[in-house]
C-alpha cells in the first residue's frame, strides 16, 4: 500500500528557518534507511507558504489567486514522504521514529499518514476504461523519469 506521511509547519518553518546541520544529517539517515528497505518512492520538504498561492474555487467555477503567507500554521504542510508499505500499522512503525525537529517554543509537531487510494476504492464510478487510462498516464510519467 502507498502512503503519504505529511510533515505539518510549525512557526520556523513558515518564518523560512532552516533546519540545522544535525537536523540534516539525522533526517539524511533516516531517508537513507527508507532507501535502503526499498519502501521510498519519493520525499521532499517545502519552502514557507509565503512563498506560495492558493486557488480558491467556487461553485461557479470562478477562480480566485491569494497569495500566503497563510495563517494557520498548524493546517500547513511542510513537507512529505510517500512510501509503499505493507500496511498502515508497517507504516507508522517506521514513522515513528521520523526524526522531525522539535518547534522551539515547546509545543508539538506531529505527522499525518493518509493512503493513497487504490482503483477499487473509487467502485464502480472509476471505469475500466479510466483505468487503464490513468495507468498508460502512470506509465508515461513513469519513463520520463
Amino acid at each position: 500500500m502507498q502512503f503519504m506521511v505529511i510533515t505539518k509547519a510549525t512557526a520556523e518553518s513558515e518564518a523560512g528557518v532552516m533546519p540545522s546541520t544535525e537536523n540534516f544529517e539525522t533526517m539524511g539517515a533516516f531517508i537513507q534507511e527508507l532507501v535502503d528497505a526499498g519502501v521510498l518512492l519519493a520525499a521532499e520538504g517545502l519552502l514557507p507558504s509565503s512563498t506560495g498561492v492558493r486557488i480558491y474555487i467556487d461553485e461557479d467555477d470562478e477562480r480566485t489567486v491569494v497569495e500566503g503567507p497563510f495563517a494557520e500554521t498548524t493546517e500547513l504542510v511542510a513537507g512529505f514522504f510517500l512510501v509503499d508499505v505493507p500496511s498502515l500499522a508497517a507504516c507508522v512503525e517506521l514513522f515513528a521514529r521520523c526524526p522531525i525537529p522539535h518547534p522551539s517554543d515547546g509545543s508539538r509537531t506531529h505527522l499525518e499518514i493518509r493512503p493513497l487510494p487504490r482503483p477499487e476504492d473509487f467502485g464502480e464510478a472509476f471505469t475500466a476504461e479510466q483505468q487503464e487510462a490513468n495507468a498508460r498516464r502512470r506509465a508515461q510519467v513513469a519513463a520520463q523519469g
